[in-house]
């Protein structure tokens, strides 16, 4: 008897019904895993909308839907960001948003329509994942998959990175989610560092981020972090409309007894965001807040007792001196005060040795590894 051959549709997402298609598929895809964490919809909505995301002032997306026997089976964004190729003097595109079956065929398919959109509007390469930029969620998760995922940070199935691999992509870069409990931070060892940098530097000042003043906060953070991290891989500099609207976002859960300010003579030299892991509360929901849901938001609010140290920075003059490792212990000392046992540190690229070394110090080990994937597009 002759097999009958599967076959699949594919599906450029244009409109209202195929959008939510897009954005309901992960809720179905992972229904069951005991480590997968719904992130809120209105969240997810927003990442792809082209007018309430600033990215796409500098950006553009185009998403697709594989189908196959009337199920939906996979998704796929390609992307264009316009900044990083004019940073990086490159003419790389990207895909995002990837999810998918266990069947190598449809991964092959998704990556293939994702390249080639790219490919027809001049892209030589392609890098991903980016949901959307490499300032949002990035990369597969290849590693620790018994842990939950931190705050904004994303959960995969196992088999992506094989797919993935198996579609012809190879590994661009890994970074790493480090973990640093109460158990395991040498407080011993940051107290004794702590006093060779201030020997050094006598008038460094840690002090907590201003909620208060939370606009002129905002803009110190730019001002450093596009200092510290342009010479990164994969760094694009971070516009005053993109720091605002996440700032809006981080507004509401910011704790500033885990954010700080580093300043020599007055002058913001460093900063470390520390955030609650309010997965902790959401991995109790649907990723809805209405009707009930905000009610289980804010229950389980309370009992969130980890962070997730999301973005540092220091710059160029004054890396190297310790003071990151201090931004660590404050936020460390702080964070146990304030009833939170562990903090994640991530992510941290596996070429940055030093950001590395610091972690290692203070007592932080590799929990999770997350991947990024490119290839030429011929």
């Amino acid at each position: 008897m002759k097999a009958t051959q599967r076959t699949h549709k594919i599906t450029l997402v244009s409109t209202d019904e195929q959008r939510k298609q897009f954005l309901e598929f992960p809720y179905e895809h992972y229904a069951g895993d005991e480590h997968w964490v719904a992130p809120l919809k209105m969240e997810q909505k927003k990442l792809i909308d082209e007018e309430k995301n600033p990215f796409y002032e500098n950006g553009e997306i185009a998403m697709f839907l594989v189908e196959r026997d009337d199920n939906i089976c996979g998704r796929i964004a390609a992307i264009r960001d316009h900044r990083y190729n004019e940073h990086h003097h490159s003419n790389t595109g990207f895909f995002g948003f990837f999810e998918c079956i266990n069947d190598q065929s449809v991964a092959n398919l998704l990556l293939k329509v994702a390249s080639d959109w790219l490919r027809e509007r001049g892209h030589s390469d392609v890098l991903g994942p980016s949901n959307p930029s490499m300032m949002d969620e990035i990369g597969i998760l290849v590693d620790g998959f018994e842990y939950y995922p931190s705050i904004m940070m994303p959960y995969h199935k196992p088999y992506y990175d094989e797919l993935i691999k198996n579609a012809g992509y190879e590994k661009a870069m890994d970074m790493y989610a480090f973990r640093v409990t109460q158990a395991t931070v040498s407080l011993d060892r940051m107290y004794r560092a702590e006093e060779v940098v201030r020997r050094r530097l006598p008038m460094l000042k840690i002090r907590e981020v201003n909620l208060k003043n939370l606009d002129e906060e905002v803009k110190i953070v730019r001002r450093i972090f596009n200092k510290a991290w342009a010479g990164n891989w994969g760094f694009i500099p971070i516009t005053e409309s993109e720091l605002e609207d996440l700032a809006k976002d981080l507004k509401l859960i910011l704790d500033p007894k885990v954010a700080h300010i580093a300043e020599i003579n007055g002058e913001p030299v460093a900063f470390s965001i520390g955030l609650p892991d309010l997965n902790q509360a959401l991995r109790h929901m649907d990723g809805t807040l209405f009707p009930t849901g905000i009610f289980k938001l804010l229950w389980h609010r309370r009992n969130i007792n980890q962070i997730r140290t999301a973005l540092m920075g220091v710059i160029p003059e004054y890396q190297g001196k310790g003071i990151d490792a201090l931004l660590h212990k404050e936020t460390i000392i702080n964070g146990k005060q304030e009833g939170y046992k562990s903090s994640e540190l991530s992510w941290v690229l596996e070429s940055n040795t030093g950001m590395i070394r610091v972690a290692e110090k203070i007592g932080a080990k590799i929990e999770k590894t997350y991947r990024m994937y490119s290839k030429e597009l011929l």
